[in-house]
Formats: C-alpha cells, sequence, structure tokens
C-alpha cells in the first residue's frame, strides 16, 4: 500500500494533504516520504459508545479504498488518519483513535481468515479489578480460570477453549517474538493508544494480521473498554484464498530457522556434537562454546537484513510469501547471513571484555562464565567462522561476488576497531572532555558497520552493487547513529535483555552522546558536579540520581530523542530514489524497525514471561 502511488512508499512533507483517490491513482508520481511526528498528545477516546461506534463504521467504509497490497508504516497510517478526521468533520484530538481503526479494518479480514490456533489474544492486566483481584500470576500470565471475577476470565477462557494463545501482560516486543518464532501468525490485541502507537512500529509495519480494541482510558486503574469489540473477532473464522498483504514476517522466520532447524546442517561442527559435556572436552571445547553464542540469543536482525537485501534485488518471492511457505533461498546466501551474525556476536563478545559488562541476552557475559581467555578465543573463533561460511559459496555465487563480500566484511571489522578503540583510548584519558561531535564519530564506526556489511552482503550476492555502493554506507551511518542513540536512552531505563542495570554505560564513563551532550550545555557548577559524579565514588543509586538530575536539567533526553528523529529522516531520504520498489520497501522497513522506540511500560507480568513454552526458542 502506498501513499501516493503503487510506485513509490514515499511522500513529500505535505502528505497529510494527499487524499485517498490521489494515492491510488495509476498516473501518480512517486513523491518522498513524509517526516514522522509525534501523536503522544492526540490519544482521546471518543467519551460515547455511540460516536465509536460511528467513528469504526466510517472507518471501515475508508479503508475499503485502500490499496492492501503492502503494509503502511506509521507515517502513512498518519496521513490516512488525518484524512479520516476531515471527511467525518471530528477534531485531531481523536487522530490516535482513528489511526487504531484504520489498522483494524485495513487487517481484519487477513485476521478472520487466521485458524483459532494461529492466533494470540494479547489482554492488559489492568483490565483486572486493581483492588481485590484473587488472581495470581504464574509461569503463564494471569490464572484467571480459577477466578472469573472480572471481564479477563471470559475472554481468556473462552479464546483458549477455540485453541488461541493467551497472555495476560502488557504489549511489549515479545510479542513479536512470539511471532517470528513462527508459534502465531496474527494478534487480537487490547490496550492503550499509547502501548498501541509503539505496536504500530513492530507489529504492523513487519505485516502481522492484527485487531487491537482500545481502551477507554491509558490510566492502567480498573479502565473499561468496548466488550463486544473483542466479540466481533474472537470467535469468527473467514478464510480467504490467499493472503491479501506483504509483509516481512515469512522473511524473518526464515532468519530464525537458520538457526533454530537448520544451523547444524548450514555450519555443521567439526569437533563437537552439540552436547553439554563439550563444553569440557579440551579439543572441542571452543566450538562447542562458540556454536551455542552463536545459535541462541539475539534479534537476528542482521541476518534478516541479508535474507531481505537479497530477496529485494531476485525477484521478492520471500516478500510476498504465505506465512506457511517455505522460502527459497540457496545455501550460499544463508550461510552469508549466518557469517554476518557470527561477526556480530564475536564483537559482543569482545566488546562485552572491553567495557567488563555483566550480562548480555539476559545471561552473564562469556568471560564472566568461561573466563577472559576463553571469551577472547571464542570471538576470534567466530570471525574464522564467519569468513570461512562466506568462502564456502564460491562455487555457487562466484568467486567475484564472494571477494566483494569478504572486502565488505573486512572493512566494517576496521571500522568497527577504530571505534571501539577511540572509545577505550578515551576512556584511558579519564578526561571530562568530550563533544557531541566526538561521540556521534565514535557511534558512526561502532554501529553502523554490521547494518552496511549485512546490507551490502545482500545485495552483492543477489547481483551488481554499482548503483548502491554509495548510498549503503551513507544509509547505514544514519540508521547506526539513531540506533546507538536510542540504546543510550535504553540504559537509563534498564534492560532485561542484555545489561540489566541501568545507567551502568553513565557510571562506566562511556564516551555516550548524552554525556556529550550535557557537558556541552553545562553551566560551570554543572559541569563541576558532572565531574564530581563521574570521577567521584559511593553509591551507584545515588549518583545515577544526580546524573539524572542534570540531564533533565540540560534537555539531553529531549535532544537525543530529536537527533533519533534527525537520523531517521536522513536515512528515509536516501531511501526515497533507491530503486527497485522491494529494496526501498525494506529501507523504510529497516528505519521503522531499528529506530523504533520500545515502550517503557512494565508490569507484573514481565517477571514472569520468559519461562513461556511458547518463548523456549526464541531469542532476545
Amino acid at each position: 500500500m502506498t501513499i501516493a502511488s503503487s510506485e513509490s512508499h514515499g511522500r513529500d512533507q505535505g502528505a497529510t494533504t494527499a487524499t485517498v483517490s490521489e494515492t491510488n491513482s495509476p498516473s501518480a508520481k512517486p513523491v518522498k516520504r513524509a517526516k514522522r511526528r509525534s501523536t503522544s498528545h492526540l490519544k482521546a477516546v471518543p467519551e460515547t459508545l455511540e460516536l465509536r461506534e460511528s467513528m469504526r463504521d466510517e472507518a471501515e467504509r475508508f479503508v475499503e479504498r485502500l490499496d492492501k497490497s503492502k503494509p503502511f508504516n506509521k507515517g502513512e497510517l498518519e496521513a490516512y488518519g488525518h484524512e479520516l478526521l476531515k471527511e467525518i468533520n471530528q477534531p485531531e484530538k481523536f487522530l490516535g483513535f482513528v489511526m487504531v481503526l484504520i489498522g483494524n479494518f485495513y487487517w481484519k479480514r487477513q485476521f478472520l481468515a487466521l485458524p483459532f490456533d494461529r492466533r494470540l489474544l494479547l489482554l492488559p492486566h489492568c483490565l483486572k479489578h486493581a483492588e481485590g483481584c484473587p488472581a495470581d500470576y504464574d509461569e503463564f500470565g494471569l490464572d484467571c480460570e480459577k477466578c472469573g471475577a472480572c471481564s479477563i476470565a471470559d475472554y481468556k477462557v473462552r479464546a483458549e477453549q477455540l485453541g488461541y494463545k493467551v497472555l495476560v501482560a502488557e504489549g511489549s516486543p515479545i510479542v513479536l517474538k512470539i511471532i517470528v518464532s513462527g508459534h502465531v501468525d496474527g494478534i487480537l490485541g487490547v490496550a492503550c493508544l499509547n502501548v498501541l502507537e509503539k505496536a504500530i512500529d513492530k507489529v504492523l509495519v513487519a505485516g502481522v494480521p492484527s485487531y487491537a480494541v482500545p481502551l477507554h482510558t491509558g490510566d492502567c486503574k480498573n479502565t473499561t473498554l468496548d466488550e463486544s469489540w473483542i466479540w466481533d473477532c474472537l470467535e469468527k473464522y473467514e478464510p480467504l484464498p490467499e493472503p491479501q498483504t506483504n509483509g516481512y514476517i515469512p522473511l524473518m522466520r526464515a532468519s530464525n530457522r537458520m538457526f533454530e532447524e537448520q544451523f547444524d546442517e548450514l555450519v555443521p561442527p567439526i569437533r563437537s556434537t552439540g552436547a553439554s559435556t563439550d563444553v569440557d572436552s579440551p579439543l572441542a571445547s571452543t566450538e562447542a562454546i562458540s556454536y551455542d553464542w552463536l545459535a541462541h540469543g539475539g534479534k537476528r536482525l542482521r541476518p534478516f537484513i541479508t535474507l531481505a537485501a537479497y530477496d529485494a534485488v531476485s525477484g521478492s518471492s520471500g516478500l510476498a510469501a504465505g506465512f506457511e511457505d517455505d522460502i527459497d533461498i540457496p545455501v550460499a546466501v544463508r550461510r552469508g547471513a549466518i557469517a554476518i551474525e557470527a561477526f556480530h556476536k564475536a564483537s559482543l563478545a569482545h566488546d562485552d571484555i572491553e567495557d567488563d559488562d555483566l550480562y548480555r541476552y539476559g545471561q552473564e557475559t562469556l568471560h564472566r562464565r568461561y573466563g577472559t581467555g576463553m571469551a577472547i578465543n571464542v570471538g576470534d573463533y567466530l570471525i574464522g567462522l564467519g569468513y570461512r561460511l562466506v568462502s564456502r559459496g564460491a562455487a555457487e555465487l562466484g568467486g567475484d561476488v564472494v571477494a566483494d563480500v569478504l572486502d565488505s566484511m573486512a572493512k566494517a571489522h576496521i571500522k568497527l576497531c577504530d571505534g571501539q578503540g577511540a572509545e577505550m583510548r578515551w576512556q584511558a584519558n579519564g578526561e571530562i572532555d568530550l563533544t557531541p561531535i566526538d561521540a556521534l564519530k565514535i557511534y558512526a564506526l561502532k554501529t553502523s558497520p554490521a547494518f552496511e556489511a549485512a546490507l551490502f552482503a545482500g545485495l552483492r550476492m543477489g547481483g551488481a552493487i554499482d548503483e548502491y555502493r554509495e548510498m549503503i554506507p551513507a544509509f547505514c551511518r544514519h540508521l547506526g547513529v539513531g540506533f546507538q542513540i536510542l540504546n543510550d536512552l535504553k540504559d537509563w531505563q534498564g534492560d532485561d535483555d542484555n545489561k540489566l542495570i541501568a545507567g551502568q554505560d553513565a557510571l562506566s564513563l562511556r564516551p555516550t552522546l548524552l554525556l556529550a551532550m550535557a557537558l556541552e550545555a553545562a553551566d560551570a557548577q554543572q559541569r563541576s558536579e558532572l565531574e564530581e559524579i563521574l570521577t567521584g565514588e559511593g553509591d551507584g543509586g545515588f549518583r545515577l540520581g544526580r546524573l539524572r538530575r542534570i540531564y533533565d536539567e540540560c534537555g539531553v533526553f529531549d535532544k537525543a530523542h530529536a537527533l533519533v528523529e534527525k537520523s531517521r529522516a536522513r536515512a528515509e531520504a536516501l531511501a526515497d530514489d533507491v530503486q527497485p520498489d522491494a529494496l526501498r520497501q525494506l529501507l523504510y522497513f529497516m528505519v521503522d524497525t531499528v529506530l523504533a522506540e520500545e515502550s517503557t511500560q512494565q508490569s507484573p507480568a514481565t517477571t514472569v514471561l520468559a519461562p513461556l513454552p511458547i518463548l523456549g526458542t526464541v531469542g532476545a
């Protein structure tokens, strides 16, 4: 689906004034993608059921005119929302609400075509009666079946009888992991508009058939909803002959299967058997630890990029595949994608040593588990394994292709080492003297090369590369910088997947952009306090509190978010003119997913989600 034409996913800066008739016109010219803007202040829910249902009916009518061949992005959905509000003469405060309604009817037919056992029902814990609720959280979420005191039990029990998977928790990134793992294909979710906005970036953009029922308020206490809207979908099954909308879930699953199902075939062990005892065998231990580290943990974003880039320039069969289709990807390309992950995991093993990090993927880091020497050796082993995986494709891909891919990977390694070395040198100097430009240069060297190598490898294995040589590094530089800034912001939220300890990077005196911007904006008194906090000792929590206060006073967090949006805009501008259309769509998708900000809301259930059987093989 496009806002301008069937040939371009982009729009100009005035896209919100475009009409649906214009966007579906065959003669419309491709225009550039619109800037995204926050809709956080536009999340009012109509107060009366009559108005909510009237707007729902209008949204269903509106969606009938849309092209459903491609998933929308958040900017397009916002443009549609503005147009619908104008047509029905409703105020802008309802923008978030109508965006959810449009998304619902865009995907409803495809959601209803899914068998019940391929659906996930996601309910928020705030639907329970906050005071006096007797139900407890067990390893499967909220145990409602033994209670029945609120409406959660009605939905949950009936859904489970039909075959749904059910979670009672806030909408979170684990939902997309469940989808990618292959356990379910679509989501019927209940959430407040704040949570649903986050889901647009991660779930809907990927092409997941979803239907959302908005809560009437976002105050997380005894809220209400229109219960008939759930029953309107919960028990209905209406098959379609074929999917209406292309999406990236089949390619994400193909990437996941390389590690979960095909790993031994694509990366056959030489010295180990995969048994836990191999870790204790002198000859097999390095391989056993390396294979385990490579095969488990992580979002596997980079190998997905490689597969999707290859697909984009070689027919786009994966993009058009159904959820159950087995995408035909050459063995050499799959091994090349695993090589990208091997290089990434090697860099993480070494980076954790250099930074003395405690946790990665929710477990102790390799050097804490096996010792620094073994962790270094595992990283070196994975580098060698990665180059071997690529070189084995010479017969299938051609020597010139393999040489180009290896050269790109070597350049990425050098850039990464330059960036990591600059960071360590700055830390070793012990001087509180860092400019935002210095930090951004380090970011570009540390984070961008992995994206660059992944994108280059997929495009080169799929064909000629000359027209993309300048675009790839520039695009990935903006993508990587924005990603690293988001990672810095995430450091202040804590991180259940990786480092677990909020503010660790700050107290470790790493050259983050947040610190650089604080130093630049601080007055003499604040700078003196910064130096005292960062070079002193004492209670870490107290020091972090003081540091956060200074960051707030200097507007650091707001400035960082603004820079993420600038990185997004620059990356999208580079993607606007890229051909073919499938590759341009992939670049937009990378921006929408890599630079998506995750919700910081947590519920009591987040601490018990990890043991769910449905998540048993899903990387963090």
